[in-house]
């Protein structure tokens, strides 16, 4: 059987529960219903809208914009702050009530998962017909809808959900892209950002059919390993899978919101070595070292993009975990203001388990000794710091690039 991959995203997530919960609290009106809007206080830097209602779009409201510039479009327009224990709260119902449904889904934010067809493809007519099942049942037990993606990969999958909404299923099988998106403008296509757009205007790449089309050479040179994988999409090639393990027991990660948009390499440096310490620190607490490493950015768009590489030699070192995130946020950074900064380590392995040194450690250890030397010292430091932070704080030990940075 080809697979079949369901990508199920709920219809303005944020407004919607917002809107059952102060319905179920009393309240005259349905938020779905008016112009209204969930977005952050307006005294801080987060006031920009996160969700709107499909009377708000109607007056050209956009998800991500400043709150002050939708209520220009909309003076009655109705903003109410966000709840995020709320949110949580609707996500976890979703994903429980999915899950009883099919048992392999793959949660990848608040509001959205990927779910494989496969074992439940003997319980429905066809695909259409379990999505169909699906939308009802979520509308009928939780309250408020979700649009379907259907395809044959995970990103087509997610593009398809995107189509008209509310309450909807859409399909877009790879036979099926120069019919439903290749006519669509490059800007839809799912992880191009906006700098991404700018440059590919500049070549001249206005469709997703233009960039499906474009030599993978020419997108490269101007996008690097980013360039590829648009075009990768563009073609409705993604060979991912619906990852059923639960992102917690994979990885030990973490990641900030920034107070500032990120727009430097310096900046985004800056708080990488930050999270890197955090990471190593808890890795080292754990036991445990890492094969892999990864960079998750959100952009302010809301964009979410991340990449990933397998290390030679697993690692729970500082350095080598910032060396390695600073590598990847070059090859994967687009240039777009950054909102969210994360680093996730995973493929975890105990930290007193044999390592297999390659082919450059073995040659160092059999001339000078050097790596590994340097390694051993850095492991000391960093355990004499570990026992200095578990006993006085973890702000006991500070870098000084660190303090410098703070100061500027």
């Amino acid at each position: 059987m080809t697979q079949i991959i369901f990508h199920i995203d709920v219809n303005s997530a944020f407004l919607s529960w917002s809107a059952l919960d102060k319905l179920a609290h009393g309240a005259a009106t349905d938020l779905r219903t008016i112009p209204a809007i969930i977005g952050g206080d307006m005294a801080k830097r987060h006031g920009v809208v996160l969700a709107k209602s499909i009377p708000a779009k109607a007056y050209g409201i956009k998800t991500g914009e400043p709150i002050v510039n939708a209520m220009r479009k909309c003076p009655s327009l109705l903003v109410e702050k966000p709840d995020h224990a709320l949110y949580h709260e609707k996500s976890h119902e979703l994903m429980n009530l999915l899950s009883d449904i099919c048992p392999d889904i793959e949660q990848v934010s608040v509001d959205e998962c990927y779910m494989d067809y496969t074992p439940i493809s003997r319980l429905f007519p066809s695909p259409i017909d379990a999505a169909a099942h699906i939308r009802t049942l979520v509308y009928e037990k939780l309250g408020f809808t979700v649009n379907i993606g259907i395809s044959d990969c995970k990103v087509l999958a997610k593009m398809a959900s995107d189509f008209e909404k509310p309450n909807l299923t859409h399909t877009l099988y790879s036979h099926e892209i120069q019919e439903k998106m290749w006519n669509l403008p490059v800007s839809s296509l799912f992880m191009c950002g906006h700098s991404s757009v700018e440059t590919l205007h500049k070549l001249g790449i206005l469709t997703i059919g233009d960039l499906a089309k474009t030599d993978v050479d020419i997108l490269t040179a101007n996008l690097k390993s980013h360039g590829r994988l648009l075009w990768e999409y563009a073609n409705g090639i993604d060979d991912s899978v619906v990852e059923t393990t639960p992102e917690a027991a994979k990885g030990i990660g973490n990641s900030i919101t920034l107070s500032k948009d990120a727009v430097t390499t310096q900046e985004a440096c800056h708080i990488l070595l930050k999270l890197s310490e955090s990471v190593a620190r808890r890795l080292r607490t754990a036991g445990q070292m890492a094969e892999m490493i990864s960079v998750e950015i959100k952009y302010n768009n809301f964009k979410k993009v991340s990449h990933q590489t397998t290390l030679q030699t697993p690692t729970s070192g500082s350095d080598t975990i910032y060396r390695i995130s600073c590598a990847l946020l070059n090859e994967l950074w687009d240039g777009t203001p950054i909102r969210l900064l994360g680093i996730r380590s995973s493929k975890l392995v105990s930290a007193q388990a044999p390592v297999q040194l390659s082919l450059f450690d073995m040659s160092a250890v059999s001339t000078d000794d050097k790596p590994s030397i340097s390694s051993r010292k850095e492991a000391k430091l960093e355990k004499a710091l570990d026992t200095i932070r578990q006993k006085y704080g973890a702000d006991a030990v500070v870098r000084g690039s660190l303090l410098q940075n703070e100061t500027d």
